[in-house]
């Protein structure tokens, strides 16, 4: 496992192939379950395969989290563990949590993988021994909720050269999927011995807002997901363990259409970023760097995102391929994810097709795009790169 930059070689990725937790969403939930929409399940799967299909097509390992999860909960420990985690949510009461329980105790490592994902409906358990809890829920809520969101396998841990940060996801709705990411780095055989990074009872920082621009230097996005609090804890760790000689703190706009770093700039060479053009000019980076000793930290006032970044890279500059070509193209773009690209190599990129001005931007730029569908996948606001979670790549030249 190994990871130096946004766009050297890709050989092993980690997705998740959306499954019952997707069907699960409903108008009356997705608000809750941060979806814009209810997507189409059997679509969005197809969307999905051809995704996967195009990494194996270049030559990508592409393992599953599913069944990583499936294969982690052999391990009495993580059982143990992962269990004791969605028993200890406060609304279930103590006769439900013991009915649940002991239907969690009866399930073999693949159904109970598939609960701890897709959650656990009122009607697959009734607690024999009584729960008021249950009693006054309603038929369509959830004992344990689903995780529509784990499609996004990029949020919950990013991999810095070789070790791995398990990340502190912000919002509620999504705080188990770490917990289920955490197990499966500790217990499964494929990373035995994988050093750990961060955790998630740290400060916040999901992956979407961590950028590794090269060797040595990171760019982490501070805003509605990432606090400063868990970029300087992030930093000072990768600092500390020599993973970096540089980490960029970049401030973006706490909304919804810019919740990660990546959804206005991702890498699709060494030395180009396709880029919201609303921000390009406008993003500012903290740089930080090792201070005289380990406790202390070297932080340079705001300057312009390129032109810092840039330099800690050691070129001359950062070029820019901006999302479609005029404001409301570029708008449009920018919401359907054209700026959230998973680069395979340097000049080989996946995008959505329907963004067909920032492809047809990127292609001018001498960028070779493998577009694929994306109108059902995009209903919870992320693309290519959101929904891969880079472990291998090849180094990047120094």
């Amino acid at each position: 496992m190994y990871v130096d930059s946004e766009v050297s070689r890709l050989r092993t990725v980690l997705l998740h192939r959306p499954g019952k937790e997707l069907a699960r969403l409903t108008p009356r939930n997705s608000g809750s379950l941060l979806f814009d929409g209810i997507p189409w399940v059997g679509r969005a799967q197809e969307e999905h395969d051809q995704f996967a299909e195009a990494l194996r097509s270049r030559g990508v390992e592409v393992l599953y989290l599913s069944q990583l999860l499936a294969e982690t909960l052999a391990v009495p420990q993580a059982r143990a563990e992962l269990t004791a985690g969605v028993l200890a949510d406060r609304r279930l009461g103590d006769g439900l949590r013991a009915g649940i329980a002991d239907y969690l105790a009866d399930q073999p490592p693949e159904r109970l993988a598939e609960v701890l994902v897709a959650g656990l409906s009122h009607e697959e358990v009734k607690p024999a021994g009584g729960s008021l809890v249950y009693e006054m829920l309603l038929p369509n809520d959830f004992l344990i909720d689903p995780l529509p969101n784990l499609l996004f396998t990029r949020d919950s841990s990013v991999w810095v050269r070789d070790r791995v940060a398990v990340t502190s996801l912000a919002m509620p709705a999504r705080r188990r999927e770490t917990t289920l990411t955490h197990a499966v780095y500790r217990f499964h055989p494929r990373f035995a011995g994988a050093d750990l990074l961060y955790d998630p009872a740290l400060e916040h920082v999901e992956g979407g807002d961590v950028l590794v621009l090269a060797p040595s230097v990171l760019a982490i996005g501070v805003g509605e997901r990432t606090t400063p609090a868990g970029a300087e804890r992030l930093a000072r760790r990768v600092l500390a363990a020599g993973l970096a000689h540089t980490v960029l703190a970049v401030p973006i706009a706490q909304e919804r259409a810019t919740m990660h770093l990546d959804t206005v700039c991702t890498m699709v060479d060494v030395d180009a970023v396709v880029m919201y053009p609303n921000v390009a000019d406008t993003l500012q980076a903290w740089t930080i760097s090792a201070g005289d000793d380990q406790d202390h930290l070297r932080v340079r006032p705001p300057r312009p995102f390129l032109e810092a970044a840039a330099e800690a890279m050691g070129i001359e500059r950062l070029r820019v391929i901006d999302t479609g070509l005029d404001p409301v193209t570029a708008e449009r773009e920018q919401w359907d994810d054209g700026n959230n690209t998973l680069a395979l190599a340097p000049r080989l990129c996946v995008a959505y097709e329907r963004n067909v001005e920032t492809n047809a931007q990127l292609e001018h730029a001498g960028i070779e795009v493998i577009a694929i569908r994306g109108s059902e996948l995009g209903s919870g606001r992320g693309g290519p790169r959101c929904m891969s979670c880079p472990v291998q790549r090849d180094p990047l030249p120094r």
